[in-house]
């Protein structure tokens, strides 16, 4: 396994993580496990590979039980990352995302209970909450640090302006965004911030949510529950000019002699020393097929090649409905 430090004053880690949304019983991807049998299956082979990086978050179904069981008695091995913020039911009451103080504390105790363990080495917001300030909530963060619950902190999906202003209250060790050759908004600004302040990149959704995957063709290959059917991103002619692009990144693989996915796990990694991608899988096999892209080698003129086939900002529709969308970049 090769190693990126989180941050400039951040832990070495696993250049690659594992993404455990895909493991919550509340999934709503096509492929996604049931089993707690499967999940651990699944999350103890990637121990064995190296993928000790384990991110999950507390409204991810029961993927923090499953965890919480994987790990059992190979707690020192794991670098340990979960989320809060978001409300079981919360977006009714309208009130989805709550950062308070309160609940930062009463919700790092209850993902601790149901991982099993007594430290959480990265704690991150999973969404800005506006009706609080960003001071209160990493105020609240970094009390978590001091009584030795949490390692490191971090913010999902936080404007660059937001990433300043927690960053003065207590150091943050990383930024989680989506990141793939699909969505590149965070080089705009969020990137730059990241550099200037020594802050790692934690990439989500680095297979652009599937489609760079080469896991399907049609919207025929999703189950009829799977929630990329009301993606902007799926949703008629915006589907049929993404595969175009899919089809001349995997003319690209091809010469690579790599899959799609390994290519654009290897584009994520090559875009930065404090970038760590976190794909998620269902699969043992893709899995596997995922890590061997840490061996995958780009130049400078496949890169260019690659920006050729999807360049920036070529991909057509917003990478959230219209809901979701307002909870980002706060």
């Amino acid at each position: 396994m090769k190693y990126r430090k989180l941050g400039r004053n951040g832990p070495e880690i696993p250049a690659m993580g594992f993404g455990c949304m895909s493991i919550g019983i509340a999934s709503t991807y096509t492929s996604s496990v049931q089993s707690d049998e499967e999940a651990v299956k699944l999350l103890h082979r990637s121990l064995d590979l190296g993928v000790t990086f384990l991110d999950t978050a507390d409204i991810y179904g029961d993927s923090e039980d499953k965890v919480g069981k994987a790990i059992k008695g190979r707690r020192d091995q794991v670098f340990l990352a979960t989320k809060f913020g978001f409300v079981r039911g919360g977006a009714a009451a309208g009130r989805p995302v709550n950062g308070s103080a309160d609940y930062v504390r009463q919700a790092c105790d209850s993902s601790l209970q149901r991982l099993g363990v007594d430290h959480i080495d990265l704690y991150q917001m999973h969404r800005v909450d506006t009706s609080v300030p960003i001071e209160e909530t990493v105020g609240a963060m970094a009390d978590l640090v001091k009584a030795g619950k949490v390692k490191y902190i971090g913010l999902s999906e936080p404007s660059a302006a937001t990433i300043r202003r927690a960053h003065k209250v207590h150091p943050l060790a990383s930024v989680q965004n989506e990141y793939s050759v699909f969505t590149r908004d965070p080089e705009s600004e969020i990137l730059p911030v990241l550099d200037e302040l020594g802050i790692g990149l934690i990439a989500y959704s680095p297979l652009g949510r599937g489609f760079l995957a080469g896991r399907f063709r049609s919207m025929d290959d999703l189950s009829p529950d799977d929630w990329r059917r009301n993606h902007p991103r799926f949703q008629g002619e915006a589907f049929a000019k993404n595969m175009a692009l899919v089809d001349k990144l995997e003319q690209v693989a091809s010469q690579k002699k790599c899959t799609p996915a390994q290519l654009a796990l290897a584009w994520v990694l090559h875009r930065g020393e404090n970038i760590v991608p976190i794909p998620g899988t269902s699969s043992i096999k893709r899995l596997e097929e995922n890590v061997a892209a840490l061996d995958v080698s780009l130049t400078r003129e496949d890169m260019v090649r690659i920006e050729a086939a999807s360049p920036r900002g070529a991909v057509v529709g917003d990478r959230y409905n219209s809901k979701m969308i307002g909870l980002i970049n706060r």
